[in-house]
């Protein structure tokens, strides 16, 4: 085991792993070497004593440590959990002066060519990550960090990988297939966006075919909203490859790329939007030549500019702009009244003006937009509206047999009874019932448990609700109203986003009955 060269003080690490092998043993060794060596590392399994609170636990933690040591392997990739650590420990990062933690990713047995989830890709976009193949790498990867430690300078973590996540690897694209769909598919696990490829991506028509007619028409906008997990990502790539099929350039932006530090002003925020498109149509960075001084607040006009008299100017064809998770702009209110001011602003230069129409753009959010917009100015009262709703029984059907299940429509009342149509629930309990992991009884009977199937899914909820006292109260005040209730705007709008509610009319009701259940008793706990 290697020792600690003459470290300058302790630090303090968390490690985020799957509790299972290869994880949990690997996880074992660092988090034993590490205290050996006088540090402090917390491990859930090992650090949290029995009665004690995990959620609070592990948010204490997350804001302490100086490094967050990750994990990847094939089974925690998929974890809910390890990627709501990741999210949290790059929002701290994000937001601390000192940028800790420091994230130190380690691929285990989880080769380059294997692609990672669509919210992981965005959160450790080009942070560099090691590979760890064998029990012979852990004493390497630990010399390292005990090297970095004694540097005691963590911008040395840009040495840190074999190979860091380019953008080849971010945003490579996917290749259709070009064989018709079987009539049954090879369970495949949801990890975020369903692949164009996939078998299993369900459509809701005449959803589909409108955006695909849309796409096509100069200067348009299509505005995509609906909760987390219900195929927002999904539907978003299937328009840009509709567009890419009829010779379109096409750019995906996902906010969730931005470091928190790009929201501190328009201007930085404006110049990282023109330098990520223009990144991605591979044309260089022309930003000081067409940039005037900031200070005079022509923030929006150099961005105008930029688009108008190079971007849009030195590409031939039109171009298809996708926007995902423009949520996280509205929490910054000053930049979003002037950044979807000037969407709006496009859009209707498109109607009239040759070089505009050029630009497509597809907007995509998880819940209504709660901050006040001039109504002239925002882009949410234009283009083509499309709310995505949970699956049918139909659609569910439709799912299981593709699955290679025999199921009756009275097997499928039964499993929506529980998840009502949240189509990543759906999938996940068809996935497992189809490799025989499970049956239909036993995942109606265990999924409210934290034994139970969706044992993650509903821990990262109740670890967010834990962080806000004010949405866990107003989500057991829905849980526990027979009827439909009416809350706060705000409180409603964010659980809304969350994919916990749903809504009726102007009130809202539980998402499904396993959340009425799971929360219900989590939350009068807590």
């Amino acid at each position: 085991m290697p020792t600690l060269p003459a470290a300058r003080k302790s630090a303090r690490f968390f490690i985020s792993y799957r509790s299972q092998d290869p994880d949990l043993s690997l996880a074992h060794n660092f988090y034993e070497a590490l205290k050996a060596a006088g540090h402090e590392a917390f491990m859930a399994g090992e650090s949290i004593r029995l009665g004690e609170k995990w959620p609070q636990r592990i948010d204490e933690e997350l804001k302490l440590c100086d490094y967050f040591l990750l994990l990847l392997s094939e089974r925690s990739a998929t974890s809910e959990m390890v990627t709501e650590e990741v999210r949290q420990a790059k929002e701290l990062r994000d937001g601390s002066d000192q940028h800790k933690p420091v994230i130190l990713p380690i691929r285990v047995n989880f080769p380059w060519s294997t692609p990672l989830n669509y919210d992981l890709r965005g959160y450790l976009q080009q942070i560099q990550q090691r590979e760890w193949n064998s029990p012979a790498d852990t004493s390497r990867i630990l010399q390292e960090i005990f090297s970095l430690l004694a540097d005691g300078e963590s911008a040395r973590v840009g040495n840190w990988a074999i190979g860091e996540l380019r953008d080849e690897q971010l945003f490579s694209p996917i290749t259709p297939s070009y064989h018709p769909p079987l009539p049954v598919a090879e369970p495949e696990l949801p990890e975020g966006q369903v692949d164009l490829a996939s078998e299993f991506y369900i459509e809701r028509p005449p959803i589909e075919s409108r955006c695909y007619e849309a796409i096509l028409q100069s200067g348009s906008l299509i505005r995509i909203k609906a909760p987390r997990q219900t195929g927002k990502t999904s539907l978003m790539a299937r328009i840009l490859y509709q567009a890419s099929q009829q010779g379109y350039l096409t750019v995906p932006l996902s906010f969730q790329l931005a470091d928190g530090r790009v929201f501190a002003d328009l201007d930085k925020f404006l110049r990282w939007f023109c330098t990520s498109v223009g990144r991605r149509l591979k044309l260089p960075n022309q930003l000081e030549r067409h940039w005037w001084d900031e200070s005079d607040g022509s923030s929006k006009i150099n961005c105008t500019a930029y688009f108008e008299e190079y971007l849009l100017a030195e590409i031939k064809q039109p171009l298809a702009l996708g926007l995902d998770e423009v949520d996280l702009v509205f929490q910054y209110p000053e930049i979003a009244a002037d950044f979807f001011g000037l969407l709006r602003a496009w859009h209707e230069d498109g109607k009239n003006q040759e070089i505009w129409r050029k630009l497509r753009l597809v907007v995509v959010h998880s819940t209504e937009v709660y901050i006040p917009f001039n109504f002239n100015q925002s882009p949410f009262n234009v283009g083509l509206p499309i709310a995505l709703s949970d699956f049918s029984r139909q659609q569910v059907l439709d799912l299981a047999l593709r699955h290679g299940l025999n199921w009756s429509y009275t097997q499928v009342e039964q499993l929506m009874a529980m998840l009502g149509g949240h189509p990543y629930l759906v999938r996940v309990a068809l996935y497992y019932i189809a490799r025989q992991d499970t049956t239909l009884d036993m995942l109606l009977e265990t999924a409210p448990i934290e034994t139970g199937l969706y044992s993650e899914h509903l821990r990262r909820h109740l670890w967010n609700l834990e962080q806000r006292p004010e949405l866990a109260a107003a989500m057991m005040n829905v849980i526990t109203n027979t009827n439909p209730v009416r809350l706060d705007s705000m409180q409603c709008f964010k659980l809304l986003s969350m994919g916990l509610l749903q809504q009726q009319g102007n009130d809202v009701t539980p998402r499904c009955d396993l959340y009425r259940q799971y929360f219900g008793d989590r939350l009068r706990v807590s």
